[in-house]
């Protein structure tokens, strides 16, 4: 491949930022969704000349960009990238980088209907590493999950824990793309950073255990049917704080020199789902609700293939220099918040 171009490397020195000309045009697929948009609008505050969204529209919502679109910044691209085709290959051309965040968000379904995950996941997956082959893209960032790690026997759970073992299809197509990342990456020599994230959430969030208790609540506000024994407990991230620590981790991928790197993106601390059945509640301002548990496991998980214990180390991460502020408990707040200003 192409040596990589200067204006990549002078980003780094502008810590985390990646401003200007320095970065001429940088597409994201899944662009209309949640994290997505929330890269778009990072990187526009960030001054990326050129980002081109390339989205099917099957979970992203164009509301997301309208505050974009007409600036001559933002274009989108309408496709589905399950299907390669001349046009899709074209929207990576001159691109020096892409955020890879298109994929079927829904850890739920992947039981049920497995096929979904993987065309939406995997398939898309390898479709955008192939147009960035194809376009000699050098800079390419992938969202993965902690569901890849499974049911961790190490927690906090760290980026070198093995086995990694997902107990979900939505793991395993996640898993599965970070295979082909690190073979791209090692095959045609591009750089390649892998993002584990935590439970990420905030505005624009579309599912989730926060958005189900809000509409049940808003149909029923005298009882909430919690999926599993409430105990499961998680970490949980807020979008802006997920948006910076990715952009971070690229400058310090590119400033050390560093081919492909793999960081889990999450939080200090975690909370049940008990405690967010509580956040939720106060702040609808509700009483003596009564909260009926359907484990639907026999150790008392939502679903077949939930993580019941989810809690990254984030160690790697801070010693990069980035560190949260905004604790899990504070996230799941302020979303609650967020989601009760937009419904109203």
């Amino acid at each position: 491949m192409k040596a990589l171009k200067q204006s990549l490397l002078v980003l780094v020195n502008l810590g985390t930022k990646i401003g200007g000309s320095m970065l001429t045009k940088v597409v994201v697929t899944g662009g209309a969704g949640f994290i997505g948009s929330h890269i778009v609008d990072k990187l526009v505050e960030l001054g990326v000349s050129e980002i081109v969204v390339i989205d099917n529209f099957s979970s992203g919502r164009i509301e997301n960009l309208l505050h974009h679109l007409g600036r001559g910044i933002v274009r989108v691209v309408e496709k589905d990238l399950r299907f390669m085709d001349s046009e899709l290959i074209k929207a990576f051309q001159e691109a020096d980088a892409v955020f890879h965040y298109a994929a079927n968000p829904e850890v739920r379904i992947s039981s049920i209907e497995p096929r979904l995950h993987f065309e939406n996941n995997v398939v898309t997956t390898f479709n955008a590493l192939e147009c960035a082959r194809l376009n000699d893209v050098e800079i390419n960032v992938f969202a993965s999950s902690s569901t890849v790690y499974g049911d961790a026997k190490v927690i906090p759970t760290p980026e070198n824990y093995h086995p990694l073992d997902p107990i979900s299809i939505y793991g395993a197509s996640k898993l599965s793309c970070e295979v082909l990342y690190a073979t791209y990456s090692k095959l045609y020599g591009f750089k390649a950073l892998v993002l584990r994230y935590a439970n990420v959430i905030g505005p624009r969030t579309s599912h989730g255990v926060i958005i189900d208790f809000i509409q049940k609540l808003s149909r029923n506000p005298t009882r909430l049917e919690i999926l599993g024994d409430g105990s499961q407990k998680k970490s949980y991230l807020y979008v802006t704080e997920a948006v910076e620590a990715s952009i971070h981790t690229l400058n310090f991928l590119i400033g050390n020199g560093l081919q492909y790197e793999v960081f889990n993106v999450g939080n200090d601390d975690w909370v049940t789902v008990r405690e967010i059945a509580d956040i939720i509640v106060e702040a609808m301002g509700l009483s003596n609700v009564k909260y009926e548990y359907k484990p639907m496991t026999h150790d008392g998980r939502g679903w077949p293939g939930d993580v019941k214990y989810m809690f990254l180390d984030i160690t790697k991460l801070k010693n990069s220099g980035w560190r949260p502020s905004i604790s899990s408990r504070r996230a799941v707040e302020l979303t609650v918040k967020d989601l009760l200003n937009f419904k109203n």
